[in-house]
């Protein structure tokens, strides 16, 4: 292959279409823009999304959603998941050694899901009302952080 011989495929270069020539060029008189208006004008200008003052499309629908920002930086535990962390001790560093939680968490908890059937300490990781009982029907304990 020699850079003098590539050329484009076929038909991804179009000839531009030359306006104002003539009724027989197909694009004569008003040159494709219709009759008359604003749109029809050399430097008309739109806003993005105006509707000739009708109320917008994007105003008359209503807002929803929220993707909160925190989100992936809070971590949630389920007690079945703790067996998988090596050791007695749970904290986060364990907890994401073990790839239980992603490395970039900032917090975990840990909620009532599943069943937890060794002893473990938890320190240092929230922990809801059921599973601290749960834990602690195992013959764990929790630490405040």
């Amino acid at each position: 292959m020699k850079l003098n011989t590539i050329s484009p495929a076929p038909g991804a270069k179009k000839t531009r279409l030359r306006v104002g020539r003539g009724a027989s060029a197909g694009q004569g008189k008003t040159c494709g823009r219709g009759v008359k208006g604003q749109r029809a004008r050399k430097g008309g200008y739109h806003k993005v999304g105006f509707e000739g003052g009708q109320m917008p499309l994007q105003r008359r629908l209503p807002k929803f959603g929220f993707r909160s920002m925190s989100a992936p930086l809070v971590a949630e535990v389920r007690l079945n998941e703790l067996a998988s962390v090596p050791g007695g001790a749970i904290d986060l560093e364990s907890l994401k050694k073990a790839g239980v939680v992603p490395q970039n968490s900032l917090r975990a908890k840990i909620v009532l899901s599943g069943s937890i059937a060794v002893a473990v300490t938890v320190k240092g990781v929230g922990v809801t009302k059921g599973a601290r009982a749960a834990i602690e029907a195992a013959g764990g304990s929790v630490e405040a952080a």
